[in-house]
């Protein structure tokens, strides 16, 4: 099995670009695959830079609507028109951020020319791809939402109401006699992700390895109800056998704090590193 991370927010070692987005190429025995695809056309120079062949990717699975994981779709799919991309339904809803008084709401979801690709699989909820690909949504929530989500709304009958995140799906891999979870953002809050993992699958769905953004970083300042917040979830998540491995919307400051509390059990992942699967 072979994991890398393609595109994230920091650059590596490996002479790859950063940007703010994330995409994973991922082989195994039976697929070669990306979880999103970066913001932009920067998956395919990262991508060449590190050798991969998008050519032969076979499936594409899309965490949520917004354009730091789609935006690679597009520049893509001229270089490979036959892979299956897997989007829940409501992915292309009207998704944006409030960037504050002065500068209001800002689109960031994605561009609607990829719903009309013939190639795109709407899903409703989850889905059973294959033995080694099983896409699941938060249809609950035990824990709450970031904090970080409250700038993110979904224009709804002229109004910007709060993005609930039906559209985001997460999912886990098994593969080599491993379970993998890959979530995007984890907009819903990754211990809510890991509990509807473990309440819809079983305990003995939950995984080896998470990958993935933790939607925790801040353009402002930690107040102490932030710093909480992450001491809380690091606690929680170390609780779990699974190493993290993880990048983007978590963010550097945030990454440091939870690694004071995880210590081995977080690391994190840059443009062009590869994820280790022991």
């Amino acid at each position: 099995m072979k994991i890398i991370n393609l595109v994230e927010n920091e650059s590596g070692d490996s002479g790859c670009e950063a940007a703010h987005g994330l995409s994973f190429y991922v082989e195994t025995e039976n697929h070669k695959f990306l979880f999103d695809s970066s913001p932009s056309e920067v998956l395919i120079r990262n991508a060449k830079t590190l050798g991969v062949d998008l050519t032969a990717v076979d499936t594409v699975i899309l965490s949520h609507g917004h354009y730091d994981h789609s935006g690679g779709i597009l520049p893509f799919v001229e270089l490979n028109p036959q892979a299956k991309i897997y989007m829940q339904h409501n992915a292309g809803g009207e998704y944006y951020a409030f960037d504050g008084q002065d500068k209001g709401f800002r689109y960031i979801g994605i561009d609607k020319k990829i719903l009309s690709l013939p190639q795109v699989q709407f899903l409703k909820g989850d889905t059973k791809i294959d033995d080694e690909l099983q896409v699941f949504t938060v249809d609950q929530r035990a824990y709450p939402l970031p904090s970080t989500n409250k700038r993110l709304r979904e224009l709804c009958n002229d109004q910007y109401i709060q993005d609930e995140f039906h559209h985001e799906q997460n999912l886990l891999l098994t593969a080599g006699g491993k379970k993998i979870l890959f979530c995007g953002c984890a907009h819903n809050g990754i211990l809510n992700v890991m509990e509807t993992l473990e309440r819809k699958f079983g305990p003995a769905s939950l995984p080896d390895l998470v990958i993935g953004g933790f939607h925790l970083m801040k353009r402002t300042e930690f107040s102490e109800a932030d710093t909480a917040e992450v001491t809380e979830i690091a606690n929680r998540l170390k609780s779990y056998k699974a190493h993290f491995a993880t990048c983007h919307c978590t963010g550097l400051p945030v990454f440091n704090q939870m690694k004071e509390i995880m210590g081995d059990q977080l690391t994190y992942v840059r443009s062009g590193d590869e994820v280790i699967v022991e």
